[in-house]
């Protein structure tokens, strides 16, 4: 038997399975009387693989009323392959490094390529002999190659040119045994060769479902680690010796500044497309609120509060904590953004803590609220309600005229009476 990879032309199918563009192409060069009338197919077919669990396999209900005879001969050239598995293993793996460039990457290691090629080959050149018997072992085997695959980042066309490079090797090594053992028979394995390539169409379908459920449970993954990582950082817990992992699993450095912004409201959602980065903010949910870690190298949180305040409307409330010190002081940043939202005077609003000090620490600290405004406010509240009254008209008149006592004074009792309203301003002080 001379090696399967001394040619590498297109074989042709036979006329009964030829597709229309095979049919009005021109004959090939191979002058092989005996492959010529077998048929010898291609590698590449145009039948839409069949699905898992389909009977595809000769031999199984999927060949009811075929020709026992060509049954036979399929079987028997099978056994036979299965005896030089290892030297066909061989050729099948550097078919697969000639023809598909993925395979020479360095993600692929050569032995386990070798070892993944012979398993499969075993369970498939198996199920061509007893089918009933091995076609789970083979599924099972399939999957795995698909998922190991996904894992390692292989492109997933790869992974099915390479199945289909190996199951056109098998069904050209079937036609070069049985030519060379059975001539007479040689014919017969064409009434099989729709079954033989529903078999690869099939696998190729598991191959390409394991490695798309794969590549969504990565996908998962991915973003779990993202979210507790984001998780941990808020909630102060995480470790400091698992910054730099964070670090870079953010894209974010470990030693930058950085706000955090705590948003709630029933739209909330509309200032950011969902977990994970969105306009260089780090986003995490939570029943109550969402919060965004946000780099504020340039500008501060109040560029920050600029941005947000753009996308924020009704129904929304923003509160935004100061810039603190690296990633490790997140945790920190987190609980003043809390306070900075409890402090939000409307929704709408855009709130930065340090604008906020006093209904903050009111907010987050009612017992301490109370005894400020026993401090500043007692002896006013102590007042007769009219006398009361007049000092807090003094009192905001002031405050609007920008801390000026002229202006203030012309507005409380108008030029006529200025000295009472600088009186009246007076009292106010006392």
């Amino acid at each position: 038997m001379q090696p399967l990879v001394r040619t590498r032309e297109r074989a042709t199918r036979p006329p009964a399975l030829a597709t229309p563009a095979e049919r009005s192409a021109p004959a090939p060069g191979r002058t092989e009387t005996a492959r010529r009338r077998a048929g010898t197919m291609t590698l590449t077919q145009p039948s839409s693989p069949a699905a898992p669990g389909a009977a595809a396999l000769p031999g199984g209900s999927g060949a009811a009323g075929r020709n026992i005879e060509s049954i036979a001969v399929l079987r028997r050239t099978a056994k036979l392959l299965m005896h030089r598995l290892p030297q066909f293993t061989d050729q099948v793996v550097e078919l697969i490094n000639q023809q598909e460039p993925a395979y020479r990457s360095p993600v692929v290691d050569s032995d386990v390529l070798w070892h993944e090629v012979h398993r499969s080959l075993r369970h498939s050149v198996g199920c061509l002999i007893n089918p009933q018997e091995l076609r789970d072992a083979a599924r099972r085997c399939t999957w795995r190659i698909g998922a190991d695959r996904a894992r390692q980042g292989l492109p997933l066309d790869a992974l099915l040119h390479a199945f289909r490079l190996g199951g056109g090797a098998v069904w050209r090594e079937l036609l070069d045994i049985a030519a060379q053992r059975e001539p007479e028979s040689m014919r017969l394995l064409v009434h099989v060769a729709g079954d033989v390539w529903n078999f690869v169409d099939e696998h190729c379908s598991i191959a390409a479902e394991a490695y798309r459920a794969t590549e969504r449970e990565m996908a998962w993954r991915r973003e779990n680690r993202l979210r507790l990582m984001t998780e941990a950082l808020l909630e102060g817990t995480a470790r400091v010796s698992d910054l730099p992992d964070i670090a870079a699993a953010l894209d974010m450095p470990e030693r930058g500044r950085y706000a955090v912004a705590a948003v709630a409201g029933p739209r909330r959602a509309a200032l950011h497309g969902g977990p994970g980065q969105s306009a260089g903010l780090v986003w995490h949910r939570t029943e109550t609120a969402d919060f965004a870690i946000a780099p504020v190298a340039e500008g501060g949180p109040e560029k920050l509060a600029e941005e947000l305040r753009g996308r924020t409307g009704t129904g929304v409330r923003v509160g935004i904590s100061p810039a603190v010190d690296g990633l490790a002081a997140v945790g920190e940043a987190r609980q003043l953004a809390e306070k900075a939202l409890a402090a939000c005077p409307a929704d709408g609003r855009v709130a930065l803590l340090e604008e906020h000090l006093a209904a903050a620490l009111v907010v987050s600290s009612p017992e301490l609220g109370s005894v400020l405004t026993e401090r500043v406010l007692g002896p006013l509240l102590r007042l007769e309600p009219m006398d009361r009254d007049l000092l807090l008209e003094t009192l905001t008149a002031w405050l609007e005229c920008d801390a000026s006592a002229q202006r203030a004074g012309e507005r409380l009792s108008g030029d006529a009476h200025r000295l009472a309203g600088v009186r009246r301003l007076g009292a106010a002080g006392r």
